[in-house]
């Protein structure tokens, strides 16, 4: 039924609020492509994390206490005493692991069917301010708890600032809001994990998917489906979202929910990479932990950091680590899109690129010496190498493409 014939308390709404025009502009009559597979479950999955993050976050929140002599007590607290507390606490924390291997993954979907391409840039950037706020995010609860390791890691990644010239110095006291990790840093950085940051990601999530809904979604061809239109003017090539992809979604939940509930109830420190051991004592200035280094989902741009001597090209290295992902949209010339018509040289990097992070991410867990820092530096080489490679491999006409069919492939 449309917008426009509604009757009742449908056509009162409609009348006021264009319910039924967004539910059908954005579901039932968005159009995407007929041959999605296993790589676009992760951009729903991400929505399904997000939402679990929120609600468990705020549950959490009614009984943390953001000071230094109360943050580990309460969270203690919260774990113990509070009906169901550990069991937010530890949707919450796998949550924000779960959150970054749907990300991760759901990038690297990005770069193997190139949806960063044209008409796909702007919703591309979106998607890496995305990644960075996310990133911020993760930081700032990671100190809350106020256990050893999450304060001695808001000390270390803290004090990377001081290794900028001249505003070094200065910026890190403002960051830490004193001249050393206090309850100053614990307030503000649980004024912004709970309130400023997540604000900043829910609007950016709304923009990537009206950006995404715009161009409309790329696919494993990577064919535009919206210029091969039937007569009734709709993509020949596409289904509507709903209710084919939305309730093949709710199959990928199923399966997500199951290996999620596996972890929370079975694993939640998951072998020390989602919480800890450090963090489970409380944060003390006079004793430094035998090992320090950030959760999993940072190890590969710390091991980066960890592989170059001096401190102020580290940091560059570990920023551009992120930040050059931006460019891709600019750095790949290629003609194609989609990995599986690219060019041998294009499938061969990616596949580097790939071990690469996964290399700098074990490196990142491990002491800084010996065949970790070894390997860090091999594998930062090949991880910004793939950069160059693919600038010159499609800048100057190298790469050898297959033709790209007229119509998506099942």
């Amino acid at each position: 039924m449309s917008d426009n014939n509604a009757t009742g308390v449908q056509g009162w709404i409609d009348a006021r609020f264009p319910m039924t025009k967004t539910w059908n502009e954005h579901l039932a009559e968005y159009y995407a492509p007929k041959n999605f597979n296993f790589w676009y479950y992760f951009g729903s999955l991400a929505m399904l994390v997000l939402v679990i993050q929120i609600v468990s976050g705020i549950w959490l929140t009614m009984y943390y206490k953001p000071t230094a002599a109360e943050a580990f007590s309460s969270v203690e607290f919260i774990m113990r005493d509070v009906n169901w507390g550990w069991l937010m606490r530890y949707m919450h924390t796998t949550g924000a692991s779960a959150f970054f291997i749907v990300v991760y993954l759901h990038m690297f979907r990005g770069l193997m069917y190139g949806s960063y391409q044209k008409p796909r840039e702007l919703l591309w950037i979106i998607g890496m301010l995305i990644y960075l706020v996310l990133m911020a995010e993760a930081f700032m609860g990671y100190v809350l708890p106020w256990g050893q390791m999450s304060f001695w890691g808001a000390q270390v990644i803290i004090s990377l600032f001081g290794a900028i010239p001249v505003i070094g110095e200065p910026l890190v006291v403002w960051i830490q809001g004193d001249f050393m990790i206090s309850e100053a840093t614990l307030g503000r950085l649980f004024a912004l994990h709970v309130v400023a940051l997540p604000l900043v990601l829910v609007a950016l999530v709304f923009v990537h998917i009206v950006a995404l809904h715009h161009v409309g979604s790329n696919n494993p061809d990577g064919i535009e489906i919206k210029q091969n239109k039937g007569a009734d003017g709709k993509p020949v090539d596409g289904i509507p979202f709903h209710p084919y992809y939305s309730v093949k979604d709710l199959v990928g939940i199923g399966v997500f929910l199951i290996l999620f509930a596996a972890v929370v109830f079975f694993a939640p420190e998951f072998y020390g990479l989602f919480i800890e051991r450090p963090n489970f004592q409380p944060a003390d200035p006079l004793q430094t932990p035998a090992s320090i280094h950030p959760v999993w989902y940072f190890t590969p741009h710390y091991a980066i950091l960890q592989s170059i001597p001096h401190a102020l090209s580290g940091v560059v290295a570990m920023f551009a680590a992120v930040l050059i992902l931006f460019f891709m949209p600019w750095i790949d010339r290629g003609k194609v899109r989609s990995i599986r018509y690219r060019g041998l040289g294009f499938k061969v990097a990616l596949i580097l690129f790939a071990i690469s992070f996964v290399v700098l991410g074990w490196c990142g867990t491990q002491e800084p010496a010996g065949l970790p820092v070894i390997l860090g530096r091999i594998f930062s080489v090949v991880y910004f190498g793939f950069f160059v490679f693919l600038w010159v491999y499609t800048y100057f006409g190298l790469e050898k493409t297959k033709p790209v069919p007229e119509r998506v492939t099942h």
